[in-house]
């Protein structure tokens, strides 16, 4: 399982000392992009501009479970949990100090970016997928 470290800070948060309820997905979205980076080697800015593939999210859905605070590292667990003919999931799992903080479900398809059209991933792509998919974990 990949892990990705985020650091709060005090820009983060709002009057209540806790981070802000939109950026726990900005988060989120940044430890996908860094287990694309682990694993692929090139985040979604090059997969659109250098590879032509798109990956647009058709589905979030979050349960929070603590706040979240600049007080510790925030650590994203991070894997693939479904791989349609089109579509990926992820799943990311957020702890702050061992706490759970919030987890989460993400989906997106997969697309020819200049044409936004739905199509397979790329074999390459499906390769490294499936070999880290962990199906029904949540």
């Amino acid at each position: 399982m990949f892990e990705h470290t985020i650091r709060v800070t005090w820009g983060d948060c709002d009057p209540a000392r806790i981070a802000y309820t939109g950026r726990l997905p900005w988060f989120a979205l940044d430890a996908i992009n860094g287990w694309w980076e682990h694993h692929l080697g090139d985040g979604w800015f090059q997969l659109e501009i250098d590879r032509n593939v798109g990956t647009p999210f058709v589905h979030m859905s979050m349960d929070f479970r603590n706040p979240v605070t600049p007080r510790h590292p925030l650590i994203c667990q991070v894997w693939p949990n479904k791989l349609g003919e089109t579509s990926i999931g992820f799943h990311v799992a957020a702890f702050q100090n061992g706490t759970p903080c919030f987890e989460g479900d993400f989906v997106c398809v997969f697309i020819i970016a200049d044409q936004f059209r739905k199509a397979p991933p790329p074999l390459d792509i499906r390769a490294i997928v499936e070999k880290y998919l962990i199906v029904d974990r949540t």
